[in-house]
């Protein structure tokens, strides 16, 4: 049954109408962020009336082009960085591989991760730099599904290059004490990368202030758009150090007012900063719909963000622990996440091996409250949209699927 009456309660600076501004909780309790952030109505209207334009053939690709700086610049404020350090990208995946390739590699140099509680795409990169460059991907040991900051920092050399570590891991979903890493990586000119997905609009991230040099991050999950597009930040003292692996006219400086496709001499300059890394053309279709929702968490703001979803997860976590299950979201404040994560860890990705947990989900979907399985734990994931009633409703389902199920 889908959640119809709800009883909200959200942020007191929070002045929005939810159920307007994001019309999907209405007919659901959406604990799925993690996968996919919901579509803003305004996101879904930008979105109509662009398709109407490309259908009718009036399409304004100079319009299109003001759009792309201005979301570019939208996605710089909220993370506190340069708009010349942000690149477009397709996801994730690319904004890595992107730092990867354009790093000046010599053989013998380190890098340093975390496998345990990694994606595997910010694994792979790293493995085949490995084997191109002669280069040592050192591995730390995660801390019960936390990124053991010191350990990384006790493996590190003069030889190590680069670190790379989610905002928030894979799985469980604890968040990483990324300013005391990056504070190490500066101060021994090693490049600190970080893998924003699971945080990116959601929790609060200033890059100025965690001394970060790259972070990658895709649309679909917090910053409530599409599939197929992302951002790379990279600070620009490393960004006019690297060259590209492929090279666009986007990419390349031929002056103020020069056409897109014009082409200068067989001698050229790199744009400045991070926009050397854009390969042409836009994803306009998602460009229109992150406009939408950028300006939404923008007008928000991520500090107002951060502490309503990790307010509601702590909620969760202490609720589910009062029933008795095993909890994973941080034994320090400082760890807690908008992820909770339920049940005990194994290796399945997307399946459990524990029949209670299995049968948990299933009771979960079955009264429409959306959320995932990962690595075998059952994970819920709160942003802006979500409210107390989603977590008393929880709280409530599972009480109730105890008690039939006591006996």
């Amino acid at each position: 049954m889908a959640n119809t009456q709800r009883k909200d309660s959200y942020d007191n600076s929070i002045h929005l109408d939810m159920a307007e501004v994001f019309p999907g909780i209405t007919d659901n309790t959406y604990l799925s962020t993690c996968t996919r952030g919901l579509l803003p109505k305004a996101a879904r209207d930008a979105l109509d009336t662009h398709l109407d334009a490309l259908t009718t053939g009036r399409t304004d690709k100079t319009a299109l082009f003001e759009m792309m700086k201005e979301v570019r610049a939208s996605f710089a404020a909220l993370i506190n960085a340069d708009p010349m350090e942000i690149a477009y990208t397709k996801n994730v995946s690319e904004g890595l591989n992107i730092i990867a390739t354009a790093m000046k590699w010599q053989a013998g140099d380190n890098i340093i991760l975390t496998p345990g509680v990694e994606h595997p795409n910010n694994i792979y990169p790293w493995l085949n730099v490995g084997q191109k460059e002669g280069v040592e991907v050192r591995t730390v040991d995660d801390d019960n599904g936390r990124i053991d900051v010191d350990a990384m920092i006790a493996a590190a050399d003069d030889r190590t290059k680069l670190m790379t570590v989610p905002t928030v891991t894979f799985s469980p979903g604890l968040r990483t004490d990324v300013k005391k890493l990056g504070a190490f990586c500066r101060s021994k000119n090693i490049f600190l990368l970080v893998d924003a997905a699971q945080s990116a609009g959601v929790l609060h991230t200033d890059v100025e202030d965690m001394m970060i040099d790259g972070l990658a991050t895709s649309t679909q999950k917090g910053l409530c758009s599409m599939y197929g597009m992302g951002f790379l930040y990279c600070r620009r003292e490393w960004a006019d150090q690297m060259v590209p692996a492929y090279l666009a006219r986007f990419g390349v400086d031929l002056g103020h007012d020069v056409p897109e496709a014009a082409f200068g001499s067989m001698q050229y300059k790199l744009m400045d900063g991070a926009l050397r890394f854009d390969l042409g053309n836009y994803n306009f279709p998602v460009i229109t719909v992150a406009q939408q929702s950028l300006k939404i968490l923008g007008d928000i703001g991520t500090e107002h963000i951060d502490k309503h979803v990790v307010r509601l997860a702590t909620r969760l976590a202490e609720g589910l622990e009062e029933l008795g299950l095993n909890v994973i979201n941080g034994r320090d404040p400082s760890e807690r996440s908008n992820i909770v994560c339920v049940g005990h860890p194994s290796e399945g990705h997307d399946t459990t091996d524990d029949a209670d947990s299995a049968a948990l989900h299933q009771h979960l979907l079955d009264a429409d409250v959306l959320h995932t399985i990962r690595r075998g734990m059952l994970r819920f994931a709160f942003h802006i949209y979500n409210s107390d009633a989603d977590v008393d409703r929880v709280l409530e389902l599972v009480s109730d699927w105890q008690a039939t199920n006591s006996g």
